[in-house]
């Protein structure tokens, strides 16, 4: 009975420590994302001139 409660609680760990990873991962993606898009149309602005 307590082995069961000690694998719910390293689930839980494991599945909260997952998802905070897969957030993380997205945001820095995202981020990389939004840095590039402004790279390039600072770019583009300056070929125009």
């Amino acid at each position: 009975m307590k082995n069961k409660k000690f694998f719910w609680i390293i689930g839980i760990i494991s599945i909260v420590a997952a998802l905070s990873a897969a957030v993380t991962a997205f945001l820095f993606v995202k981020d990389k994302q939004k840095k590039d898009d402004e790279e390039l149309m600072e770019y583009l602005d300056s070929a125009i001139e």
